[in-house]
């Protein structure tokens, strides 16, 4: 399977459980690996035939930006859930870290790996 690789997107929103979380956008830093089937698009050389990964990231800056979400875990979910139900993926991996998050650490984060058949 052929893989779209986006890394390092780097976002602004309200995540946290902290009261300063919940006033104050902080920084999001996001990778993903979305795993496709390119040929059709190789051979056509027409964006009709292939996924769109300005439109996937223009979707997830909408989400992110508008999300009310506390856990880090429910954001990187709904992430991995778009991307495979909207864009029509076979399947995608989500790291979703939150820089400066704990005192000592660059940061802290989750990845998952979530496919056609998680979102049912």
């Amino acid at each position: 399977m052929d893989k779209i690789l986006i890394k390092d997107l780097l976002l602004r929103g309200i995540i946290g459980i902290n009261p300063d979380e919940r006033v104050n956008k902080q920084d999001i830093l996001l990778n993903l690996v979305i795993y496709t089937d390119i040929r059709k698009a190789a051979a056509s050389d027409d964006i009709a035939d292939a996924v769109n990964y300005k439109s996937i990231t223009k979707r997830i800056i909408a989400h992110v930006e508008a999300s009310p979400d506390f856990l880090v875990e429910k954001m990187v979910t709904d992430i991995a859930r778009l991307v495979i139900t909207e864009f029509n993926v076979t399947r995608v991996i989500v790291r979703l870290e939150k820089p400066g998050a704990l005192r000592f650490a660059d940061s802290v984060g989750i990845e998952i790996e979530r496919t056609r058949e998680d979102f049912g």
